[in-house]
């Protein structure tokens, strides 16, 4: 996954915008395509975002996908990202907003309830605060103000709906998984 959207990114700076805007996922309307709801999750919107997420990616899907298999780990990765883009697309048609979602935080975001729920006493130290604590209450504080900045608009410019989507789609997922 990290090297797929490595290569992405590098295509949407040598291609440009519209490369990376024909990608990006965008509320229904004239500029949506049903593709959208799967690439938008291999653009980014800059060298740190991407960073940020290839992180996350590599923190936690290294360990999932030791566990799962490859074919598994893409699976959940994939309906991840898949499940925020459609919330996305629900906030967006409920907000009128007009504006695109790029980044694979969705996905990242059912990584780490994966990995909380695979790994329940591992240890997680954030960058801020730099406070130790375990994985579960580490999701549950991250989803906690993803929820609050949501509902109060705060940080606008970030898909904080979309990040609960993956997260509920990766909770779905692997509830399904269990119950088989």
């Amino acid at each position: 996954m990290i090297v797929i959207n490595v290569l992405v990114f590098l295509a949407q700076t040598a291609l440009g915008g519209d490369f990376a805007s024909s990608l990006a996922l965008w509320p229904l309307g004239p500029q949506f395509m049903p593709w959208q709801v799967l690439t938008y999750a291999f653009v980014h919107g800059g060298l740190t975002h991407l960073l940020f997420n290839m992180f996350g990616v590599y923190m936690f899907g290294s360990d999932l996908e030791r566990v799962w298999g490859s074919r598994r780990y893409l699976t959940y990765y994939l309906v991840c990202a898949v499940s925020a883009a459609v919330v996305q697309l629900l906030v967006a048609g409920l907000s009128s907003g007009q504006y695109p979602t790029v980044g694979a935080s969705g996905a990242v975001f059912g990584l780490l309830l994966a990995y909380a729920m695979l790994f329940p006493r591992r240890m997680i130290m954030p960058l801020f605060p730099p406070i130790p604590m375990r994985a579960p209450v580490f999701v549950m504080v991250y989803a906690g103000l993803e929820l609050f900045f949501g509902v109060t608009g705060s940080m606008a410019g970030v898909a904080h709906f979309a990040h609960l989507g993956g997260l509920a789609g990766g909770f779905i997922l692997m509830r399904y998984w269990k119950w088989r």
